[in-house]
């Protein structure tokens, strides 16, 4: 049941979510921004998601379908090499100043505890990957993205790890490792369905709303900084 904190001394599974609980800030449109200003003859592509946004706003397109016409549209084409080097750079600077000091200390804490270190994020895996390892996670979920050979089709290649497909991955990992109690981070409405899930759930600078579900599901609240 989500509160119940597992026994000392017995190692845990610790989900942490990405955008919002580990970061300060979404990290999707950053990176697609970023890379445009370094390279703005594919910026004429955000015209092309212009539609896409129109149709999310009105109910006929899900996250999932948003997130993947905006990467179609804005790095569609470009090459593993040129994404790579991208990510090179943009890993760094966000591990420098876009990240919430108490995450870090959480994270910290779970390590010196021995615990497998899990990040589950709704974000993409041309960075999230080498976000994990350069904090030091074992594993890592998140989105994949379509590649056509060498060059970014920009197609989502997995379910968009968000809402009801996060509670998903996380029955997948108690049936990997059941003997081993899940305590799991999250910071928006959409996370509550997997923190409802967990052992024990921390939600991390959630809205009002958020909030008030979370105290209903008997979820513990924060605020990281």
């Amino acid at each position: 049941m989500p509160g119940t904190v597992p026994a000392a001394g017995i190692r845990c599974l610790a989900l942490f979510d990405l955008d919002g609980t580990i970061t300060r800030h979404d990290t999707l449109f950053p990176y697609v921004h970023g890379f445009l200003h370094r390279h703005p003859l594919h910026a004429p592509g955000v015209l092309r998601v212009i539609p896409a946004v129109v149709g999310f706003a009105v109910g006929s397109l899900d996250h999932g379908a948003l997130k993947a016409t905006f990467i179609r549209g804005t790095l569609g084409g470009c090459s593993r090499a040129q994404l790579d080097a991208w990510t090179a750079r943009f890993v760094p600077r966000l591990l420098a100043h876009g990240l919430f000091a108490d995450a870090l200390s959480a994270i910290e804490q779970h390590r010196r505890s021995g615990d497998e270190l899990v990040l589950m994020s709704a974000s993409v895996d041309l960075y999230v990957p080498a976000i994990a390892r350069a904090l030091g996670f074992s594993q890592c979920i998140c989105t994949a993205v379509r590649w056509d050979g060498d060059r970014l089709d920009g197609a989502l290649a997995s379910p968009n790890r968000r809402g009801p497909e996060k509670a998903r991955c996380l029955e997948a990992l108690r049936g990997r490792f059941p003997q081993m109690p899940i305590i799991a981070y999250g910071n928006a409405a959409s996370d509550l369905e997997h923190l409802r899930r967990a052992d024990r759930a921390v939600l991390v600078n959630g809205s009002v709303r958020a909030r008030r579900s979370a105290a209903a599901a008997g979820i513990g609240t924060v605020t990281w900084r």
